[in-house]
């Protein structure tokens, strides 16, 4: 199921922008302290990096992606999310506007 809303949450109003622009994400904190990020990423093929262990959850359009010591490519539409572990990185492809919810671990 997708998420569609997040209540009782603090936003940060200031954006992280990352890869001139390709991804923008705020910040957003729950009252017991859990933080996690909402943001876009446009059509692009980027790397990120990781500190703590990510799940990435799709909530609309969709992305392609590696997961460090791998060659194979997998598919992440609406709906789905996928794990990286901490201190590692992953490549994301995108070929249209993929909307996430970044649940870091």
């Amino acid at each position: 199921m997708t998420t569609e809303k997040i209540d009782g949450v603090s936003v940060s109003t200031q954006a992280s922008v990352y890869f001139d622009g390709k991804c923008v994400s705020h910040g957003i904190t729950f009252p017991d302290g859990t933080k996690k990020s909402v943001g876009v990423v446009l059509p692009a093929t980027l790397t990120f990096n990781t500190g703590a262990p990510e799940i990435m959850e799709c909530v609309a359009g969709s992305c392609e992606y590696r997961l460090d010591g791998t060659d194979t490519w997998l598919t992440s539409q609406p709906g789905e999310q996928f794990s990286i572990p901490g201190n590692s990185k992953f490549d994301i492809r995108v070929t249209e506007a993929y909307h996430y919810i970044c649940h870091f671990g």
